[in-house]
């Protein structure tokens, strides 16, 4: 089986708002007050929980990696505890998977997101059931740009490695994909999306309205090269 395996943050959903809001959850209990804004620092969310208390510290003057380290578990237990409060899915995915399903594509993610954050992230947005796979940061002993997570979530939808397709937003996956021998896709509407086509992934989307026919036209492209 052919298939489409999905990054999450910031290519599936925009959680940028729930992220950073669990971070000035610590720099508040840190004696900094909010130290990260919406929608200026959300690129620096979709980097994960230490870039983001890395930021954050050296933007106050008081980075110390043994900061970052002991806030990271509390800022987890707080975004574990508010994790879709702000977050929604980006217009046309559901309406892009559906036609990839029809079209005969297994469809699972791939995230550097924790999987036990990533599965209660997803139940509560109430999709969770779209997808059959869900590889996590934790879910084997590496992560991306390891090409073995994505290996792993194409297995798991009874998929063939060599024929997939990783849509992402960032060089981590256009890395992973081209560690696993296989094209991606990167989406231009996220907070870094000007920067993607810098990275000559083998297609682009500006909305999901456009998957579906992308990923046919790098899929042909991949199986003939």
């Amino acid at each position: 089986m052919r298939s489409v395996i999905f990054d999450l943050d910031g290519t599936l959903a925009d959680t940028s708002g729930d992220l950073l809001a669990a971070a000035n959850q610590c720099f508040r209990q840190m004696g900094h007050g909010d130290v990260l804004t919406h929608p200026e620092d959300a690129g620096v969310a979709l980097r994960g929980g230490r870039r983001m208390l890395t930021v954050g510290l050296e933007r106050v003057g008081a980075f110390s990696p043994a900061v970052v380290d002991e806030f990271y578990p509390v800022l987890l237990e707080a975004y574990r505890g508010a994790i879709a409060t702000h977050t929604v899915l980006y217009p046309g995915v559901l309406g892009a998977i559906e036609d990839l399903k029809m079209r005969g594509y297994g469809i699972g993610i791939c995230t550097n997101k924790p999987e036990a954050l990533a599965e209660q992230l997803m139940q509560a947005l109430g999709v969770r059931g779209v997808f059959g796979s869900l590889v996590g940061a934790d879910t084997l002993p590496v992560r991306k740009p390891d090409p073995a997570p994505l290996i792993e979530a194409v297995r798991r939808v009874d998929g063939d490695p060599t024929q997939c397709v990783l849509i992402g937003d960032s060089d981590t996956d256009r890395n992973t994909a081209a560690n696993a021998g296989v094209p991606s896709i990167l989406v231009e509407f996220g907070p870094s999306g000007a920067d993607m086509a810098a990275l000559k992934p083998e297609g682009l989307i500006a909305h999901f309205d456009e998957l579906p026919k992308r990923v046919e036209q790098v899929m042909s492209a991949h199986l003939d090269a």
